[in-house]
């Protein structure tokens, strides 16, 4: 599967409707962005279980915002829904894939568990 540009209106179904998504936030300009493309793109060939999202943040600046993106490339996964890895920096070929492996290898039970326990710490920590 080839990468697919994603915007503010597709972001959500995206996440949603898939079971892993890689997103790469980059922009034009970013020389590292454009060194890491083709990394990124031959990843995409070979995991045709996994939807490789590319957000350009100067089409997207909102969507860059609300996601708290400083710093580009950056490199997000979910796995059903759930933000399970973020890492600002262009991955050489041997780390993508190990995040990719990575990723498909959640106890997602276990996740599941600790974004719970993290989300019932909040309010606590709060007051």
């Amino acid at each position: 599967m080839a990468t697919v540009d994603i915007t503010q209106d597709t972001l959500g179904q995206t996440i949603a409707e898939n079971d892993i998504v890689l997103l790469d936030w980059w922009a034009d300009w970013c020389g590292p962005c454009k060194q890491f493309a083709p990394t990124y793109e031959a990843a995409s060939e070979k995991h045709e279980d996994v939807v490789f999202g590319k957000v350009d943040t100067e089409d997207q600046q909102m969507l860059a915002a609300s996601a708290q993106i400083s710093s580009i490339p950056t490199l997000m996964a979910f796995r059903e829904g759930i933000l399970v890895f973020s890492q600002p920096g262009a991955l050489p070929a041997s780390a993508l894939e190990q995040v990719i492996e990575a990723v498909k290898g959640l106890d997602m039970e276990e996740v599941r568990a600790e974004v719970a326990k993290q989300q019932a710490q909040e309010p606590a920590q709060e007051s």
